[in-house]
């Protein structure tokens, strides 16, 4: 499955690559990658970066990278995935931290929510989020998803589950 391409007005949402290996360590190195199973090494987080691409194979999509459109620099990652141990299929997303305050993940985020409602024809979807990942809490909130209470996500334990619908996208 080749990833289709999103073009935002500041973003090109494109298929992950090897190219991205260099986010993927920097993120994966950071302490908010708790959130996402890291902190991690260098070996682990090009492990992640596979994970994340071999979803478009597994389930026909996955997440995207997001290339900013003025300097080419891959500054994180946005899409839907669903892993075995997740009720349902979800929307992740991760920005690199000098990225953040400048509305790209929400221009991302808003991005994907019109591709998997309009193109893949989702009725809804929603992520799964520790209720001390403030950030991506906000940003749920921010693209219209509402608490729709929690879920037991094996490994990463309770998570808050916020919901969108098309009608909130």
């Amino acid at each position: 499955m080749t990833p289709p391409v999103l073009n935002t007005e500041r973003l090109i949402l494109r298929g992950l690559s090897l190219d991205d290996a260099p986010l993927f360590s920097d993120f994966y190195a950071s302490d908010h990658s708790r959130f996402y199973g890291g902190p991690a090494g260098a070996e682990q987080s090009w492990r992640f970066l596979s994970m994340y691409t071999g979803h478009w194979t597994l389930r026909g999509y996955g997440p995207f990278a997001m290339q900013r459109r003025d300097t080419g620099d891959s500054i994180g990652m946005c899409g839907p995935w669903y892993p075995d141990g997740w009720p349902e299929a979800e929307l992740t997303y991760f920005l690199r931290a000098d990225q953040s305050g400048q509305g790209f993940a929400g221009e991302a985020l808003n991005a994907v929510l019109a591709w998997v409602f309009g193109t893949l024809g989702w009725t809804t979807t929603m992520s799964a989020i520790r209720s001390d990942n403030l950030p991506s809490l906000a940003l749920a909130k921010r693209c219209g998803a509402v608490a729709d209470g929690q879920a037991m996500i094996v490994p990463h334990g309770l998570m808050d589950i916020y919901r969108y619908s098309p009608e909130a996208a």
